[in-house]
């Protein structure tokens, strides 16, 4: 027999590694580079927000980077020569705008917990600092990623929550409040409208094509009413009597600590949804509600709403949130004029009833 056609037997004396031992040891080799990579990301970020705060104090004055223009290009020069492109000219003005942006250290050192270098490059931009806190902190709370940051920007997140349309004294309050006590309230965590635009509906659906497209997108769909909902049930048998209810959707939310309630509807809110909602939220806080729990809140999902129908109803007193959806992606620009109308609206309503 040639050398080639030997048979190649394996050597008896290798031992046999208990089931799994490799996948254990992969997991904490990365689980450590994981938590390193975070380590040296958060430093990182924190030496940038340093430097950007020494050479505007010390060489600028407290000035903006364009005030001293050649001043921080002689500064930056002489960095990459020691450091190279990362301090760069525009990277120095970025960490100049960083220290601007995020002035007090203590709130940057708790974002840093969860936010990098590249959240905060998409949080600079934004000019409003409600909105850009708002994103902050739902970004620290809900542990998006950058591209989930990007995303709940370009999708106009702020502009859809009921935060966005009170008075800047009650929305930093709300902030305040999460920010110190990690505390989230329903108008941080509904939004109006939804888009639903990945459910692909034709233009000819009833409420059952609307519930079934949602359950077999349930991932998209709890991603777009946000983190913290876990689903419950479908078509919930609600028993009153002798009469048999079935609510649409049933969710929990962890951090509201509360079951939530929603029903789907086509076309216009109409005033019996408030009845019918009501009776739900009673049943469900008599016969679902735990230990420990917050009272059952309910979510009317509708193509559209009348906005005096629904104050004149009170309904946030009976703790039912009324919101329209989308079922198509409409152009940035239309859904922005459709929000900066809807917050106008809000604000004058509020600005109208304190003065009453």
């Amino acid at each position: 027999m040639s050398k080639q056609e030997m048979p190649t037997i394996a050597p008896s004396n290798i031992p046999v590694l208990p089931q799994g031992f490799i996948d254990e040891l992969r997991s904490m080799i990365d689980q450590t580079r994981e938590s390193i990579a975070v380590a040296v990301n958060s430093k990182l970020t924190m030496l940038y927000w340093h430097i950007g705060n020494k050479v505007r104090k010390e060489i600028l004055n407290n000035q903006r980077a364009e005030y001293g223009q050649e001043i921080v290009s002689t500064v930056s020069r002489q960095l990459m020569n020691y450091y190279g492109k990362g301090f760069s000219d525009k990277n120095l003005r970025r960490m100049i705008h960083f220290g601007e942006t995020f002035p007090d250290e203590q709130i940057l050192s708790t974002l840093l917990r969860q936010l990098s270098w590249s959240h905060f490059t998409l949080l600079m931009p934004i000019k409003d600092p409600i909105k850009r806190d708002f994103y902050a902190e739902m970004c620290r709370i809900e542990k998006w990623n950058v591209r989930t940051l990007s995303k709940k920007i370009d999708s106009m997140l702020f502009e859809r929550t009921a935060l966005s349309k009170k008075p800047d004294a009650l929305a930093r309050i709300e902030l305040d409040t999460l920010h110190k006590k990690d505390q989230l309230t329903p108008d941080l965590v509904f939004r109006d409208p939804y888009v639903l635009e990945f459910l692909n509906l034709d233009d000819h659906y009833v409420e059952k094509d609307l519930e079934d497209a949602i359950m077999r997108e349930l991932e998209q769909f709890l991603l777009e009413v946000g983190v913290g909902f876990s689903f419950l049930a479908r078509q919930k048998r609600i028993v009153v009597g002798n009469l048999d209810f079935h609510l649409d959707l049933l969710f929990f939310h962890r951090r509201l600590r509360r079951l939530v309630a929603i029903e789907l509807k086509i076309g216009d809110f109409k005033p019996e949804y408030k009845g019918q909602m009501e009776l739900y939220l009673r049943w469900l806080d008599k016969h679902e509600r735990q230990s420990g729990e917050e009272s059952p809140i309910g979510l009317i999902l509708c193509t559209s709403k009348n906005h005096e129908c629904i104050e004149l109803l009170e309904l946030d007193k009976a703790g039912i949130h009324v919101a329209e959806y989308l079922t198509a992606l409409p152009s940035k620009e239309i859904l922005r004029q459709k929000l900066q109308q809807a917050s106008r609206q809000a604000r004058l309503r509020l600005e109208e009833s304190a003065h009453e």
